[in-house]
């Protein structure tokens, strides 16, 4: 027994001896073929590099190719954005990247809390407020060369605002750190992602560069300064930031352009409207007398331009622009023409209004206020009839690009800006004092202290000079006012008498008010054989026929 086992022991100690040596011999081999593979499969994954990002070349060559560019991150998250992060490591040694961190808005804060449809303008239950948009600690971020953000979509989104808002402030601090020089230092800001950054805070007129999702911004900081002195929206009065200040950076805003403007299309029906809105800027002592300028189609004849130009009113022609939206033969079929305003860009910055107001008092005040600013509507909305606009040709061309695909909620201009400007500053209501009261209101008395008055309904001129003719309808009654009605006419009376005779009734005329009048006393006659459109002027659907 003994033997046997022994001799199978040594059996079995040289079989594996001999697979000890196979796998020896064999060791080379294997080595070579893993290393062959290794080889192969490190060649099949090898990236290709990673090119610098082109936003990066252009702001290189604008900073005289420093050697270093220190970039900001707003709202660039490592997980999400990990394409953004390869570019900068691709720019390794010649970017330095801070993360700039910030709260967040509430997420239950709505678009309307921070563009209420009422506040109290004058104070009398307390100064009015607006929600808190948290910004970062500016003071930690002073040395900035550029701004990289990645911003959200949608429209009337309060984060959205917020990222824009702490972009501008970002740009602005870096741009001046406490003791501004003779020049500011430029700063640069891009927006990565499918949207791109607020019309209304980044002026296309800055673009550098677009190309696929990105947007390279090289904002005038003199302007973007003053939209960061704004209100965070409607919620307060647009600051008067612009009174006289010790400021280093107002000696740097320059002389600006101004102008006075209102248009006239497709008939001649507002010509005397015109007419007296000239009178009644003229009448309110403007600095700027030679600069009134009308925009005017071919509907209106040689002898209304005479009349108009003898108001004095600078005349250009335009081609009206149709308004989309509009039902076909509406009275706001071609109110899409006030667009064209963004076209004269020989001036900074223009007072737009509409020529169915007079001015009582001087508004050259309002020509400090940035783009867009207006006087409250309804809602989150502003009022089309009197606007702090600032020209721009690449504006006009990015809304003429949308007037098909934005809709319009009440077919007209007024309901298409609100969409293409969403953030705006709140003018005083009495700025533009609607015309438009409530059933409670009796006396229908407007204040005193009105620095203008937009006449919604019946105009004056198209009614007898001692009686507002809106009282002659029941559903006009909420445009009915003697005393707006009789301020109007002051303003006519204080005209030049050649001037008078281009505003008198016309015999159409007053066969359209003995017939309204005749109408009126009816009481048969039911509203729908009134032969005009009347809605809630809030909404801008108002006209008379």
């Amino acid at each position: 027994m003994i033997s046997i086992k022994s001799s199978s022991s040594r059996s079995h100690s040289r079989r594996k001896r001999f697979v000890i040596c196979i796998l020896l011999v064999s060791l080379p081999f294997l080595v070579f073929i893993v290393s062959e593979r290794m080889n192969k499969t490190t060649v099949e994954v090898d990236p290709k590099p990673i090119r610098s990002p082109t936003w990066f070349d252009v702001i290189g060559k604008g900073l005289n190719n420093r050697k270093k560019v220190k970039v900001g991150l707003v709202n660039i998250d490592a997980g999400e954005d990990g394409d953004v992060y390869e570019e900068l490591e691709s720019l390794e040694g010649k970017v330095e990247s801070v993360f700039v961190d910030f709260d967040h808005v509430d997420g239950n804060l709505k678009w309307e809390e921070i563009f209420p449809e009422w506040i109290d303008e004058n104070g009398k239950w307390g100064e009015a407020k607006c929600p808190n948009i948290p910004m970062p600690k500016l003071e930690n971020f002073e040395d900035l060369n550029a701004v990289v953000a990645k911003v959200p979509c949608g429209v009337r989104d309060v984060f959205r605002l917020q990222v824009n808002l702490v972009v501008a402030n970002l740009a602005v601090r870096s741009g001046w750190v406490n003791k501004m020089e003779n020049h500011h230092r430029n700063v640069y800001v891009v927006f990565v992602g499918s949207c791109g950054p607020m019309e209304e805070i980044f002026r296309c007129d800055n673009l550098l560069k677009h190309e696929q999702q990105y947007w390279l911004y090289k904002p005038d900081l003199w302007t973007l300064k003053q939209k960061t002195l704004m209100p965070v929206g409607s919620c307060q009065i647009a600051s008067d930031y612009a009174k006289p200040g010790k400021e280093i950076w107002r000696n740097f805003l320059g002389v600006p352009k101004l102008a006075y403007v209102s248009i006239l299309h497709s008939s001649e029906a507002y010509v005397c409207g015109a007419i007296a809105l000239a009178q009644s800027i003229l009448q309110a002592n403007t600095n700027f007398p030679n600069n009134l300028l009308l925009l005017v189609d071919k509907s209106i004849g040689p002898e209304s331009i005479t009349a108009l130009k003898a108001a004095g009113w600078k005349i250009q022609r335009i081609k009206r622009i149709f308004s989309p939206f509009a039902k076909r033969g509406a009275y706001n079929q071609w109110n899409y023409s006030k667009l064209r305003m963004w076209q004269l860009t020989t001036y900074d910055k223009i007072i737009f209004i509409d020529s169915d107001l007079v001015l009582l008092s001087n508004l050259d005040h309002l020509f400090v206020y940035p783009q867009l600013s207006a006087a409250p509507n309804e809602k989150v909305l502003f009022n089309s009839g009197l606007m702090v606009i600032e020209p721009s040709q690449c504006m006009f061309r990015k809304m003429m690009n949308k007037t098909l695909k934005v809709r319009s909620y009440n077919g007209g201009d007024q309901g298409f800006l609100n969409e293409i400007f969403t953030w705006w500053h709140r003018l005083p209501a009495k700025v533009n004092q609607l015309k438009s009261f409530h059933s409670e209101d009796e006396k229908h008395e407007v204040p005193e202290d009105v620095y203008a008055i937009h006449y919604l309904g019946l105009k004056p001129w198209m009614c007898y000079r001692d009686y507002d003719c809106n009282w002659d309808m029941q559903n006009h009654h909420i445009f009915a006012s003697d005393s707006a009605h009789k301020r109007w006419w002051e303003v006519y009376d204080a005209m030049p008498k050649e001037l008078q005779s281009y505003c008198g009734l016309t015999q159409k005329m007053n066969e359209r008010i003995v017939k309204w009048r005749r109408i009126a006393g009816n009481s048969s006659l039911s509203d729908g054989h009134w032969k005009m459109k009347v809605e809630d002027p809030r909404k801008g659907n108002y006209h008379s026929d």
